[in-house]
């Protein structure tokens, strides 16, 4: 469940203040101002305003960076999970924010711009020539293209903001903000806001062209030196994951194999032996799984579910790693794998010495799975029958639900979430992530109507993968 509150930093704005407050809290009911030393009216009105907000206080200027900072730790102190950051001098709108809201549904983990149009009547050319500058400065020191870096109209997941206490004071504090969470494997993304420039007679700017411009060009040389060295160390210790983990793999992958010899070859194919060697997998697996160099894993089963009664297991595919999270569930599983998998040379021996199955629609086949199914064993099928390259739910292919119906299985889906990112499809290294395995609610075939045929149950499932991955919530709605 996220949390969100609204941070205001302000300095001599009191006369948008007031009515930027009041707009805000139509939106959000949690506002944290930062009066960073306001020499006019400004303390007097945040006193007298007729709704609550938590107030930070100082009594000397020290620049909007610095009060952004104290905006961050009070919200952090609060228990706040997101944070919207707003200027004072009311060039945002604040019915922009549900945009940046929806976009958190998208992307929790990631901070979100709201980008401005740059060429809006009335907006001072200096700030354009500042923005056109800064956004060059930023792609070169992290790579990523943003229209707009200096905009004051963001949302911030307030656990991926590093390194506050170097965060800079004054007018460049943003993009540092921004830089530093790159380096740290944020995601940045970025949203399109209006923008309400004053009459220059109305305008209170605390801009100064010539020291700014000058500050802003000493933190871009410290930035870009820093980005050399950030990104030779990003990439050695990248190459050193690798290295470590394909060894690791390929060293587990020969015991396993010698292992199934052994116990299926030479010992003999028996149920007994067979079954040893699925506990042996399990075993295997969850170990892995557990120690990927540089990741955290999570898992949860809030049902309790034990894996005794078998089902056709679904689950959604991001990676190479997800057959090794499905086999940590339970022993008793058989895999149905593509025939290129089948045949690997890396892992298929130990592939076939478990019994997984390539996929066919013969009735070989669904004779050698019911017998499996039999003995006590599930059945797993990835649905989408490929990884998905962006994470995200690709369409359902309705095998696993017809063979569910012609086996009269219950179904159970699995979620799974940050394998695609830490072993990307097309991708030969590691990243640092966090990975999770959810085992979902049992959905009992006893209880399914006649209505519920494998082609809705196909639709149905792929809704609630949807909606697990906080993606295309809009689409889901849609569809429900």
């Amino acid at each position: 469940m996220h949390k969100v509150c609204v941070i205001i930093p302000t300095y001599n704005n009191a006369g948008t203040i007031a009515q930027v407050i009041s707009d805000v809290t139509a939106y959000c009911q949690d506002v944290i101002v930062v009066n960073d030393g306001s020499t006019d009216e400004t303390a007097v009105i945040l006193q007298r305003l007729p709704m609550p907000i938590t107030l930070v206080s100082y009594p000397q200027n020290r620049g909007k960076g610095h009060a952004l900072v104290k905006g961050f730790r009070k919200a952090k102190e609060l228990g706040f999970s997101h944070a919207i950051t707003i200027d004072a001098d009311g060039q945002h709108f604040a019915d922009d924010i549900p945009i940046l809201l929806n976009k958190m549904e998208e992307k929790p983990e990631a901070i979100i711009v709201g980008c401005r149009n740059l060429t809006e009547k009335n907006m001072p050319r200096q700030n354009t020539f500042a923005n056109k500058f800064s956004n060059f400065w930023f792609r070169l020191q992290t790579g990523i293209n943003l229209p707009d870096t200096q905009s004051g109209f963001r949302l911030y997941n307030l656990k991926a903001l590093r390194l506050l206490p170097l965060v800079t004071s004054r007018y460049e504090a943003e993009l540092e903000l921004l830089v530093f969470a790159a380096w740290a494997g944020c995601p940045i993304s970025s949203v399109n806001v209006r923008v309400y420039y004053p009459p220059v007679e109305e305008r209170v700017s605390h801009f100064r062209p010539v020291y700014d411009f000058f500050r802003i060009s000493v933190l871009n040389t410290i930035l870009c030196v820093g980005a050399l060295f950030y990104r030779s160390f990003y990439l050695i210790k990248q190459a050193l994951y690798t290295i470590f983990s394909f060894c690791f793999f390929l060293v587990d992958a020969i015991i396993l194999t010698l292992t199934g010899f052994l116990l299926i070859t030479v010992g003999g194919a028996t149920e007994k032996h067979k079954y040893q060697y699925h506990k042996i997998l399990q075993k295997h697996a969850r170990f892995i799984i557990h120690h990927v160099p540089g990741t955290k894993f999570t898992y949860r089963n809030p049902q309790g579910e034990d894996f005794e009664k078998p089902s056709i297991i679904i689950s959604n595919h991001q990676s190479h790693l997800d057959l090794m999270a499905i086999m940590m569930l339970t022993p008793k599983l058989i895999i149905l794998t593509k025939h290129w998998v089948w045949h690997n040379p890396f892992y298929g021996v130990i592939i076939r010495y478990a019994d997984f199955f390539p996929i066919s629609d013969t009735d070989e086949m669904k004779v050698k799975i019911q017998k499996k199914v039999d003995e006590g064993y599930s059945v797993v099928i990835f649905p989408e029958g490929t990884r998905s390259e962006d994470c995200k739910i690709r369409l359902f292919q309705r095998g696993a639900f017809y063979l569910a119906e012609q086996l009269k299985l219950d179904i159970l889906p699995v979620f799974i979430k940050g394998f695609g990112e830490v072993l990307p499809k097309k991708s030969f290294h590691l990243h640092p992530g966090t990975m999770s395995i959810e085992v979902m609610p049992r959905l009992c075939r006893e209880k399914l109507t006649v209505e519920d045929n494998y082609r809705a149950l196909t639709r149905r499932m792929r809704r609630a993968y949807l909606k697990w991955n906080h993606e295309e919530v809009r689409l889901y709605k849609k569809e429900q």
